[in-house]
């Protein structure tokens, strides 16, 4: 039985390279996947999976708009994958509710597995509509850990300033990337 996953944490725990391992581990493999990625995040180009390490994929875009029951079979028709053995989401916390839901189904109803990588939470600490939907719906859910500044275990994430001061309001939604956000413990977060 496939299942509807999600792998979650803060900035800089490497979600972007486990995706990509992960479509290289099926390919490897024999097996076709399809990669998805928010049309939002164009830090490394749109439609691109990129990870701090230098390695990247094309994926398929999608906005809030989207259905991605479509969009899984646009890159399905595209690619000519009659046998489709996993889709792998990046961005995970730009999904929306009814996406997510979506997603949910399609995992059950198609027996194929869907990987969402993303954040939890916002610079704020607020949950974000795709992470809190996953978090409910999600079969199998697991935090992926990396490291504050001052060594402890990071779960929050920090937006800064282009010369290092911490911003604490503002849109919820703003690419940066790596220069612009940091994962923090909650003693530093606080």
């Amino acid at each position: 039985m496939a299942k509807l996953y999600f792998r979650y944490a803060a900035m800089n725990a490497g979600k972007s390279t486990a995706l990509l391992q992960a479509a290289y581990n099926y390919e490897e493999r024999g097996m076709a996947v399809v990669l998805l990625t928010a049309e939002l995040d164009h830090r490394d180009g749109v439609g691109q999976i990129a990870s701090r390490l230098g390695l990247s994929r094309e994926a398929v875009t999608f906005n809030a708009s989207h259905s991605l029951a479509e969009r899984i079979a646009f890159a399905q028709q595209e690619r000519w994958i009659a046998k489709l053995a996993c889709v792998l989401i990046d961005e995970a916390q730009f999904l929306t509710s009814a996406q997510v839901q979506e997603l949910h189904r399609w995992a059950h109803a198609y027996d194929t597995p869907v990987m969402c990588y993303g954040l939890r939470s916002d610079f704020q600490g607020n949950a974000f509509a795709g992470a809190a939907t996953l978090l409910v719906l999600a079969d199998d859910i697991e935090e992926m850990k990396t490291i504050c500044e001052c060594g402890k275990k990071a779960s929050m994430n920090a937006r800064f300033s282009d010369d290092g001061e911490r911003i604490r309001e503002g849109q919820q939604i703003l690419i940066g990337g790596n220069t612009r956000y940091r994962g923090l413990c909650p003693d530093c977060f606080y």
